[in-house]
């Protein structure tokens, strides 16, 4: 097993890296930027070392200044987390190349995996449904605009070289389409220096369901069941759930399925996530797979009573994974809502300052993954996500009832969060019954926004009526000579002005 591994990342992924580094009595080295100086992940690391200034191609993005960290600490091992270059091929290689392991799937999987369209081949090869699209780069106007007619509009325009939402644009007619392409271009060559973009059918009312994979290098290929990412913002999640109250066992099963057999078919290695698009008739099509550990695998370890990261860690050592699929019975619900320094009531606007107090929910069935702590400037660098507030029960309904409790007791003070903005989604019939999909949120944002209005009228209205009262009770019953013998504030300082 290893001794020591740098984890190039930053936040609460990389204090969760650290965490399980500890348990497993491996030292852990931190990197930081100038803002970062004094982060968490600094703090409990058991060494740590400066990688550039604020920006994060100047610090976490900066490939030559990590790998001289790598080769100074001696680290056996990188974990590289999740974002920044955690699906970097050429970092990933250049890590190797200085006889150091990678805590992650082959230089090759993650260059397949990691282009839309080549991974799109390669599914299809391998038999599996995929979206109707293009599955070469669309480079004239004309030859998108037969596209688009052939799958029929609506249609989706995506970056070729990520995700996140980077470079994707809805398109509903012709007319949208040339300026629609341009804006996708742009945009996906400004977040991967990759301007290529394909077209895909843009399908109504989608469920966003995901299949934990996980393989060793002793042939052992294993499913750890689905999570339902559908309420996202801006296409990013901000909630999840397993399992999902959408999937039936059937189909759960043909889920689970392909993903395994999608995972054979370019050798993968390590944690691995397919995911999947599943229209309203519950039929489903490949979408991306992400070859790095998610945001949201808390809730598969929740309810599978594994730790990912350990697992992760052990394999890229050599070792056996702990479990095979026969192992895997998932038991009782999680959900995950993620924390972002963000305004959702202000269209997610983003929030920056100085946590001046920070209270973490706590109780039965209650985890916190966080990167935060009072006195922390949050600055416009980096991901907004604060943290991840997970709670499990043995039913949804618990899981449900916990997380609305927790979030009630979550509190940050110093900037704006999605904390309030999330218990409304909590709270809404559509999430209550399980009954949402990817456009959910886009229905009932403006619902939310009219129900926080209403009751900030409300206790604005009570405040008032309350100090009106106060100050008719608290008035006291004194006469007009003692009344005017009493000093007032402004007397005493304008006193004490006149001493000086």
């Amino acid at each position: 097993m290893f001794q020591k591994i740098l984890i190039a990342n930053r936040g609460e992924i990389a204090v969760r890296i650290i965490r399980t580094c500890r348990e497993m009595g491996i030292q852990t080295v931190a990197i930081y930027s100038e803002p970062d100086r004094t982060s968490p992940h600094v703090l409990i690391a058991d060494e740590a070392y400066f990688v550039g200034s604020a920006p994060s191609t100047e610090s976490y993005l900066n490939v030559p200044k990590i790998l001289e960290i790598i080769k100074k600490c001696k680290a056996e091992a990188v974990h590289p987390g999740y974002g920044f270059l955690s699906e970097n091929c050429d970092f990933s290689e250049a890590v190797q190349k200085l006889g150091v392991v990678w805590i992650g799937p082959s230089t090759d999987a993650i260059t397949t995996m990691g282009d839309k369209m080549a991974a799109r081949k390669l599914v299809i090869k391998a038999g599996a449904p995929v979206v109707p699209g293009t599955t070469e780069p669309i480079i004239q106007m004309e030859d998108a605009r037969k596209t688009a007619e052939n799958i029929g509009y609506p249609i989706l325009i995506k970056a070729a070289g990520g995700g996140g939402g980077k470079g994707m644009r809805i398109i509903h007619s012709e007319n949208e389409l040339e300026n629609a392409m341009n804006q996708a271009r742009s945009e996906a060559k400004k977040a991967f220096a990759d301007d290529r973009i394909y077209i895909e059918k843009y399908l109504e009312e989608p469920h966003h369901i995901e299949i934990q994979v996980f393989a060793d290098t002793h042939g052992n290929v294993v499913s750890l069941g689905e999570r339902e990412c559908s309420i996202q913002r801006r296409y990013q999640k901000i909630i999840e759930e397993s399992p999902s109250p959408f999937i039936d066992d059937k189909l759960r099963k043909e889920l689970s399925k392909t993903a395994v057999e999608i995972s054979k078919s370019c050798n993968y290695l390590g944690a691995g996530t397919i995911e999947f698009l599943v229209d309203k008739f519950k039929n489903f099509y490949f979408l991306e797979m992400n070859t790095r550990l998610q945001v949201e695998h808390p809730i598969t370890e929740m309810v599978n009573g594994l730790d990912l990261v350990k697992e992760q860690i052990s394999v890229a050592a050599g070792v056996e994974l702990s479990f095979i699929q026969k192992d895997i019975y998932p038991s009782g619900n999680a959900i995950e809502c993620r924390i972002y320094a963000e305004d959702g009531f202000n269209n997610f606007a983003p929030s920056t300052g100085i946590i001046n107090e920070l209270t973490f929910p706590l109780g039965l069935g209650v985890r916190m993954d966080e990167g935060i702590r009072i006195g922390q400037e949050i600055t416009p660098y980096y991901d907004p996500l604060l943290g991840k507030l997970i709670t499990w029960g043995n039913d949804r309904q618990t899981a449900l009832e916990r997380m609305i409790r927790a979030l009630g007791e979550f509190n940050i003070v110093g900037i704006e969060t999605s904390i309030p903005f999330c218990l409304r989604i909590f709270q809404h019939k559509f999430f209550q019954s399980g009954k949402y999909s990817t456009h959910t949120l886009d229905l009932i944002k403006n619902e939310l926004q009219r129900d926080v209005n209403v009751q900030n009228e409300e206790q604005i209205l009570a405040a008032r009526i309350g100090a009106v009262q106060s100050h008719h009770q608290l008035k006291p019953e004194v006469s007009p000579l003692k009344n005017l013998q009493q000093k007032t504030n402004w007397a005493t300082a304008g006193r004490k002005e006149e001493l000086r």
